[in-house]
């Protein structure tokens, strides 16, 4: 076992710019983990590397020494091969997780995503799950092995047994103003799913005005710093910058993305939410050797959304995670109106007029997401109660031409809608007095992988 380091010496080394050994990185973790490190030295230590940064090996020696501080899942050897996870840094309107990782389950891998809540103004994949009626987002490693076996899949919450490191340094990183430090993001992420001991990984790097990275640049420093990582430790990591300007597809809200989801995983659904389900998964079939490469992995992802075995796979991870038998049939077989009167409706449902005349330049997912958010759709803090039932549907695309008084966002909140409220969300509406002069850019920017490897061309045609 290590020799402890004294925990002052660390933060005053790593204060003065100096290089931590990986021993020392091991020290302090298993500080944080056994609650020897003091609260207020626990936040030093990440102001420190926040302004000071951390090189490539320190940075693995954290994940490492993170992804270490629990138990690690173990999976029957002959499925080595198969396991795959997909992360995203978060979005407005991201459904995707609800689709991609049965869709995968249905072309043969074996998916153990562990995903988190929504903060701020983005939502979380287990709010929406959490939307239907008797979903069960806490499983023990015992009872994922389980649903594996039999369904391909399983979206769970992060169990009090994985990687415990994380949660503590993920809670203080919040009110220590560090969220954004670049070795601290690789190892939140890479140590969970290392914890999972997965083949490959793909990872969903947005940018944008509603994004973590605001930038192209700042999101492609960080997609690499996390493909690095990742494959130092063994796992086939590969990072798709997308953009997060506007929401993606045209529902927001837990329960409304989540019948959008339904309406992807059954082959439907807007094109932009499909592309970017079929390019994250092509590259994951590619990885792990399923696909020949990406293109091909497009292909057959896209097979498993329009033959409905990816929706009946989803059906029974409905039914493997405790959805009574008759609510997963409705929400998978249903109509769009028997779907909603499972999930339920919120109190209010109106649709805002477009204030003038114009071609919709574009929807701000910011502005629209906060309000949301306001509304009872997100949570400031950890443990907030989220209304799954608040949201909003767009009425309207780029380049689209609207009359003044015509509808453009059907809202769903409970009567709270202030006047503020409101304007903020007009003020979301981008219109001019033509119609855009260029196509918009591509939802995916591009595709990074480890050096050597190549993903081959990444079209963005859907």
């Amino acid at each position: 076992m290590d020799t402890p380091s004294p925990l002052p010496a660390l933060i005053r080394k790593k204060r003065d710019g100096e290089r931590l050994e990986d021993t020392e990185i091991r020290s302090f973790v298993r500080g944080v983990t056994e609650g020897t490190a003091q609260e207020g030295q626990i936040g030093a230590m990440l102001m420190a590397i926040r302004l000071r940064g951390m090189d490539a090996g320190e940075t693995l020696a954290l994940t490492r020494a993170m992804a270490g501080s629990g138990r690690t899942l173990a999976w029957p050897p002959a499925w080595h091969g198969l396991l795959v996870d997909k992360h995203s840094t978060g979005g407005v309107g991201d459904k995707v997780s609800l689709a991609l990782a049965p869709a995968l389950a249905a072309c043969g891998c074996k998916v153990p995503m562990i995903s988190g809540r929504g903060l701020g103004h983005t939502g979380g994949t287990l709010d929406k799950l959490e939307a239907i009626p008797g979903f069960r987002v806490s499983q023990s490693p015992e009872e994922m092995q389980q649903i594996l076996a039999r369904v391909g899949c399983c979206i769970v919450g992060q169990s009090a047994e994985l990687v415990p490191a994380d949660r503590v340094l993920y809670g203080l990183r919040d009110v220590t103003a560090t969220v954004d430090s670049l070795p601290l993001i690789t190892a939140s992420i890479l140590s969970k799913k290392a914890a999972e001991r997965l083949r490959a990984l793909v990872l969903d790097v947005k940018f944008g005005e509603a994004a973590l990275c605001p930038g192209q640049e700042s999101a492609r420093e960080l997609a690499r710093s996390l493909v690095a990582v990742g494959t130092r430790l063994g796992i086939r990591t590969a990072a798709v910058l997308s953009r997060m300007e506007q929401p993606l597809g045209r529902a927001v809200g837990s329960a409304l993305e989540l019948l959008e989801a339904l309406q992807c995983l059954g082959g439907g659904g807007p094109a932009e939410l499909r592309h970017l389900v079929t390019v994250l998964g092509g590259v994951l079939l590619w990885q792990c050797g399923v696909a020949a490469g990406p293109e091909q992995g497009r292909e057959r992802l896209a097979r498993a959304l329009d033959d409905g075995s990816a929706l009946g796979t989803f059906e029974a991870m409905l039914g493997a995670q405790g959805v009574p038998p008759d609510t997963a049939r409705g929400l998978c077989a249903g109509t769009p109106a028997q779907r909603r009167r499972l999930l339920g409706q919120a109190k209010v449902c109106e649709e805002l007029p477009a204030p003038q005349e114009g071609w919709v330049q574009r929807v701000r997912a910011l502005p629209l997401a906060r309000v949301l958010h306001g509304l009872g759709a997100g949570r400031s803090r950890t443990g907030d109660p989220v209304n799954p039932l608040v949201g909003a549907e767009l009425l309207v695309g780029t380049g689209q031409h609207l009359r003044a008084g015509q509808p453009w966002l059907r809202l769903h909140h409970e009567g709270t809608l202030s006047a503020d409220g409101r304007r903020r969300l007009q003020a979301a509406l981008c219109l001019g007095p033509e119609p855009p002069r260029d196509p918009p850019p591509p939802l995916v920017a591009e595709t990074i992988v480890p050096s050597g490897a190549s993903p081959g061309p990444c079209r963005d045609s859907e």
